[in-house]
């Protein structure tokens, strides 16, 4: 199978995966999917600081390839079925990395795109981009992406987003909550490069925690005294685990903490 993907690790950790079917604005098929899904697997395996998912070309990505979308018009109901939930299962895994994700929005995204960056922990986008969940204007609904986007942008502006299909402009995706700043395209690698140094600057283990913490505390349904004895043990923990003993010594010591990288 030809890679759709290029994966690329820094000697600070950092690991870059750029779709690359930019001939097709970076769309998605199965074999995309597949390799998403496999790519996530690696990096949850690797441990990374940070991962940062853009596009190649001028799209971040279009959401699915027509071709895929036109094949899957005969296929049965259990097939499609079986393509969805291939597609839910790659979006969760970006989801709960335990590593930081920054999308690096490029350029437009549509549909399934929309769902990447919404799985993102942050994203950045050119203000050349555009957004769309379109699938309305077919027939359809943003099912697969829904559970990360409506976490993302608020049902009120799912409501008008995913009923209407409209376009937005970035400024518009970054006031809705989907994006997390809007630059000039000249400018998009160095305000990675910006977060990306802020991110390494925290403890590695803190921030899985704090991922999960925050799907904690999104989740919790009514027992309060469960949550404060759940943060209770989780402030504990850290405070005499390793890293957080070197980044309070640091702090104390006046020198930029040693992470164990």
């Amino acid at each position: 199978m030809n890679s759709m993907l290029k994966i690329d690790t820094d000697d600070r950790h950092v690991t870059t995966i750029t779709l690359d079917r930019h001939e097709v604005h970076n769309a998605f098929n199965a074999a995309l999917i597949a390799q998403l899904d496999e790519a996530f697997d690696q990096v949850a395996e690797a441990g990374p600081r940070v991962l940062v998912l853009t596009g190649a070309g001028d799209s971040f990505s279009a959401g699915a390839d027509l071709n895929w979308m036109r094949s899957m018009i005969d296929a049965s109901e259990v097939d499609n079925r079986a393509d969805a939930r291939r597609l839910a299962s790659m979006l969760r895994k970006l989801d709960r990395l335990p590593c930081p994700t920054i999308a690096r929005v490029n350029g437009s995204a549509f549909g399934g795109g929309v769902g990447l960056i919404a799985c993102c922990d942050l994203a950045v986008t050119s203000d050349a981009a555009r957004f769309g969940l379109t699938e309305v204007r077919l027939g359809l609904a943003p099912a697969t992406i829904a559970p990360f986007v409506i976490d993302r942008i608020g049902v009120q502006h799912a409501r008008r987003y995913m009923l209407t299909g409209e376009r937005m402009d970035a400024p518009t995706a970054c006031r809705i909550g989907l994006v997390t700043e809007v630059v000039a395209p000249e400018q998009l690698d160095d305000r990675i490069e910006g977060f990306v140094d802020g991110l390494l600057s925290g403890g590695p283990r803190a921030q899985a925690h704090i991922k999960e913490l925050i799907r904690t505390v999104t989740d919790h349904s009514g027992d309060r005294e469960a949550l404060d004895r759940l943060t209770s043990e989780l402030i504990a923990a850290l405070r005499v685990s390793r890293e957080g003993q070197e980044g309070l010594a640091a702090f104390f010591d006046r020198r930029r903490p040693d992470w164990g990288y």
